[in-house]
Formats: structure tokens, C-alpha cells, sequence
């Protein structure tokens, strides 16, 4: 399927040809499903911790004498029987990882692609945001007609997109992340996706 090439004055400056096997296959939901778990199971930082009996100070004194008080036995008032006590069964520091193999992940970020397509917005670069000023960004978004979350995946390391993260960090509805970092948590939260041409070449060539 072929694209128009926008400039970020939303001028038509040509077409790409999109990759049928990268921005045109059926979606796999489940397969984007175990994607998404996967990014947010691996984004748990897993530092919950509660003291057990024998990490909690104190309870080196025997409360009080084994026989006579008419009370239970004690052995120490650090007992999870005893406000202050440790915590029985209590969470851990533990990892929440999840495994998932290459080619699926491949396939769930080629089905958010897909699911995509038609809010996928393609410019040829930000060379128009000359300085890093906000409303530059936010111009552009409104010439290329989107509104909502966006999503702008570039490489803001390149010199015709140099100025884009700073002029664009200050909007709370935009994300702007390198094709290296595409996700398929960021690209399923997007109302739009706007991507620059060589970024959709970088997308195409790592998902083959």
C-alpha cells in the first residue's frame, strides 16, 4: 500500500510503498497480547519487601516466664503474633520478567503495525522545527491533521530531526521514541502515529 510523504507543513511531497509483510498482515491479538504483558511484567521493579520474624530488631528478651501468668507461651514479642511483629508470607524482592521468543515478538509488533495503518502519518523529517520551541511541534501536529495521543517515532540523533525532542517534550500528549524503541504498548496507546521516512525504512528492515 502506498503512503503519501508529508513535510510538517502538511504539504504532499511524495508516496512510499509500504511492506505488506510489515504494515499489512492480518493482526495476531493474542501474539500482541502476550507483547504487552510481557513490556509491562518487565517494567515491575519487584521491591516490595516485609520483614519476617527473624529480620524485625529486637525480641531477644523472653516476654515473660513459660508457666504461671495464665498466659499463651512467648518467646518473643517479635512474633507475627505481636503488633511490630515480622510479616508472615510477606512479599519479596523477586523478578517479574517474562520470556518471549524473537519471532513473536517481531509478529506482535508487525500486528500493532497493521492495527495501525490507517493512523499512521508519515513525514519525510522535522528539518521545519529549526529551534527547540514547543509551539513548532505542536504547528506541525495540527498541519498534519492529528489530534489526541501521538506517537512520533524518529531518530532524534539525525540532524534534520536534532531540535524535535526538546520542542516536543513539553506536550503531555505526545511521546517521541527512535524506531529502535518501537513497543507495541506505545503503539496501541496512540491515537496517531507519525513517523518519519527513514524511520519506517529502519522499522521495515528490522522486522524482516
Amino acid at each position: 500500500m502506498a503512503k503519501k510523504i508529508l513535510s510538517t507543513t502538511g504539504e504532499a511531497l511524495g508516496e512510499i510503498t509500504l511492506d505488506k509483510k510489515v504494515f499489512e498482515i492480518e493482526p495476531n491479538i493474542h501474539v500482541m497480547h502476550l507483547a504487552l504483558r510481557r513490556q509491562l511484567n518487565n517494567a515491575r521493579s519487584g521491591n516490595a519487601c516485609a520483614k519476617t520474624r527473624a529480620e524485625v530488631s529486637g525480641g531477644g528478651r523472653k516476654p515473660w516466664k513459660q508457666k504461671g501468668t495464665g498466659r499463651a507461651r512467648a518467646g518473643s514479642l517479635r512474633s507475627p503474633l505481636f503488633a511490630g511483629g515480622g510479616v508472615i508470607f510477606g512479599p519479596k524482592p523477586r523478578n517479574y520478567d517474562l520470556a518471549m521468543p524473537q519471532k513473536a515478538r517481531k509478529l506482535a509488533l508487525k500486528s500493532a503495525l497493521s492495527a495501525r495503518e490507517d493512523q499512521l502519518v508519515i513525514v519525510k523529517d522535522f528539518s521545519g522545527i529549526t529551534e527547540p520551541k514547543t509551539k513548532l511541534v505542536a504547528s506541525a501536529l495540527k498541519s498534519l491533521n492529528v489530534s489526541g495521543k501521538v506517537l512520533i517515532v524518529a531518530d532524534t540523533k539525525a540532524d534534520e530531526n536534532k531540535y524535535l525532542s526538546l520542542a516536543g517534550r513539553n506536550i503531555p500528549t505526545v511521546k517521541i521514541i527512535l524506531p529502535t524503541n518501537l513497543n507495541v504498548k506505545d503503539l496501541l496507546e496512540a491515537d496517531y502515529v507519525v513517523m518519519t521516512e527513514a524511520a519506517v525504512k529502519a522499522i521495515t528492515e528490522g522486522l524482516h
